[in-house]
């Protein structure tokens, strides 16, 4: 398989990249070929609110790569998170992601947004106690892991027919500020304790959170750790 060479970044929130070599872009363009697959097709019950598809993200305005809304991950993936989800509806709850896997396209959009200090239409929502030209030294890296198809973000939500309430974890989803690190002090009780029971979930079936970002999980152990993808979602 030819494609381009990346060194990958498992810190993505510190900007630290990994001396990973070997990691390539594989050069398929449809999902089907590496075996990509809708997850709201094998996760019954999952509640999806792409980010990157629309306009309400840190960057304001649709991700390129982002054809579709939809949540997709590799097939045996999708399978631990079903897995997931039945045990956290026995709770009365159910998953909800913002965002799975994601084109190395969309990394390479978060970049060129990052270097342009004349857009700062965000800031107030997502990086409130940061400077934009600090966000590519600790926040948005190069590359991302999200693109080898093992990496989602999550969340949990109670539910009433069709109204779903997120449950309180201190801070929004991608929210640039140390208080969106798993076990950070300043938390309150509750929202620690919704937290631990997003983590313990996950855990129990393969799912291994970042700890400075409480939503961000990846799969272990993951199942193309050497095989980014550029493939849209459509």
């Amino acid at each position: 398989m030819r494609g381009v060479w990346l060194l990958l970044c498992v810190l993505p929130w510190l900007g630290a990249c990994a001396s990973t070599p070997g990691v390539q872009v594989s050069p398929a363009q449809r999902a089907a070929e590496v075996d990509l697959v809708d997850v709201g097709s094998v996760v019954p019950g999952l509640r999806q609110e792409i980010r990157y598809a629309g306009g309400q993200n840190f960057v304001g305005t649709p991700i390129t790569g982002y054809e579709a809304p939809k949540c997709l991950l590799l097939a045996p993936v999708a399978q631990a998170l079903a897995r997931v989800q039945q045990d956290v509806q026995r709770e009365g709850l159910s998953l909800k992601v913002f965002d799975c896997y994601r084109p190395v396209r969309a990394v390479q959009h978060f970049v060129r947004w990052a270097r342009d200090p004349a857009d700062q239409r965000t800031k107030a929502v997502y990086y409130p106690n940061l400077e934009k030209a600090s966000l590519l030294d600790g926040y948005i890296a190069e590359t991302s892991g999200h693109s080898r198809g093992a990496t989602l973000d999550v969340t949990l939500v109670r539910c009433m027919d069709d109204d779903c309430v997120e449950l309180d974890m201190g801070t929004p989803f991608d929210f640039f500020d140390p208080r969106a690190n798993t076990a950070h002090p300043s938390i309150t009780d509750e929202q620690r304790r919704h937290r631990a029971q997003l983590v313990q979930a996950m855990a129990r079936h393969g799912f291994q959170n970042y700890a400075m970002e409480w939503w961000h999980f990846t799969f272990r152990p993951e199942p193309t750790p050497r095989t980014a993808y550029d493939v849209p979602i459509r």
